[in-house]
């Protein structure tokens, strides 16, 4: 079976849906192919952290009436360490952005929402996905639905399938730089049905580890510990991440965390990866397909809508007027950004995390105390910490 699209977008990712919906408000066709289930991509629980950037995107583009209503909008964040909290004023510091939080399994209910409103094609459970000729002016994309191989032919094709997708396995070896960082520990995060124990994010830098308080609404918590990368979940009762989680949390002796249902647990590692480019030939990789941060900057979801909106403008001006150069400018001008963001969460990540191997010994731990008091005692340091936080501006 064959059939025809101007752009074929391989997962249903973030990534992929809001490449899909920017180039359908512009008048350019796409079809999107993904190889779970509507019911899993919509209930997979992820992390949401919304930049100021992407939330104006989402409400610019009508797909943000859910996020207005449920989103919890952050002005600040608190960094505690020394047993005291000192808050960081995201808005007075940025000239009034905020962060939003709201689960990425929601955006992806809202955009999938949106498509198929408009008529927007989803392939769903798209079976032995693969890519070919994207070398050339005729790429295809082919994929088994029930008994029958489909061949959808395109003009171009995003690869938005994620780390472990397909897309960037099947270029060629040697057209790819590889730059990669695993770091010696990993989170171990719960989801707890409790009432959040703070009105914003706590990052917490302890002797015994880092700890994350962090939530999903008002009636979900969202917890993470620092722990080993080869940490056995089960090998962690309830309460004893409870008791772990108050001890590193606590800011005095009067602050108490909430308590409740373990719902969900699990290890989230930490690494850094990014491939260059990000395109081959009319293939364009986006999202964490071409990259990855560690979860302490909260910047995964908003890097991948950033890669597409890069993308989309790229496309549309292709369309529109004939023109290529921002499609070929378009590794260049994302990596700008990636490289940022890759330089914020790695900062992030060392400042808070105790690294407990041969490199770290009390010389570093008073170094990374002294770093911490100077961003929470100079403003200078707080506006850095905040502008890359709720997010660099779009070039």
């Amino acid at each position: 079976m064959n059939r025809r699209t101007q752009v074929g977008i391989v997962g249903a990712g973030p990534a992929g849906l809001m490449l899909s919906h920017l180039l359908h408000l512009a008048g350019v066709d796409s079809v999107v192919l993904e190889a779970r289930s509507r019911k899993y991509v919509e209930e997979r629980v992820r992390a949401g952290l919304l930049e100021q950037g992407t939330v104006n995107l989402l409400n610019e583009t009508g797909v943000g009436e859910r996020m207005k209503r449920l989103g919890l909008v952050h002005h600040g964040i608190e960094l505690r360490f020394g047993g005291r909290g000192h808050r960081i004023d995201l808005s007075g510091l940025t000239g009034g952005s905020t962060v939003t939080i709201y689960a990425q399994h929601e955006v992806i209910k809202d955009l999938i929402a949106a498509r198929l409103a408009a008529g927007g094609e989803i392939v769903f459970e798209a079976g032995d996905v693969s890519i070919h000729d994207f070398d050339g002016p005729t790429p295809k994309i082919r994929y088994r639905m029930d008994r029958s191989v489909v061949e959808l032919s395109c003009d171009f094709i995003a690869g938005c399938d994620g780390f472990r997708g397909i897309c960037r396995p099947t270029i060629p070896a040697g057209a790819l730089t590889t730059y990669d960082r695993i770091y010696p520990f990993a989170w171990l995060g719960i989801l707890a049905e409790a009432r959040p124990s703070s009105d914003e994010l706590i990052y917490a830098y302890h002797e015994r580890g880092f700890a994350l308080h962090s939530m999903r609404s008002p009636e979900i918590t969202r917890l993470y510990l620092q722990c080993a990368p080869d940490e056995d979940p089960g090998k962690w009762p309830d309460e004893k991440i409870w008791d772990e989680l108050q001890l590193r949390l606590a800011a005095g002796a009067g602050w108490k965390l909430n308590r409740g249902v373990v719902l969900q647990k699990g290890i989230t590692e930490m690494r850094s990866f990014v491939v260059e480019p990000m395109q081959s030939g009319t293939l364009f990789l986006a999202g964490d397909a071409a990259h990855i941060v560690p979860p302490t900057g909260a910047k995964g979801l908003n890097l991948a809508v950033a890669d597409v909106r890069v993308l989309a403008r790229a496309l549309t001006d292709y369309y529109a007027n004939g023109n290529r150069e921002l499609l070929t400018k378009y590794s260049e001008i994302c990596l700008r950004r990636v490289w940022k963001v890759q330089r914020f969460s790695w900062w992030m990540t060392s400042m808070l995390h105790r690294f407990g191997n041969e490199n770290e010994n009390a010389f570093d731990q008073r170094r990374q105390l002294a770093e911490l008091d100077y961003v929470t005692s100079s403003r200078a340091a707080a506006q850095t910490l905040a502008e890359n936080y709720v997010g660099l501006p779009m070039e």
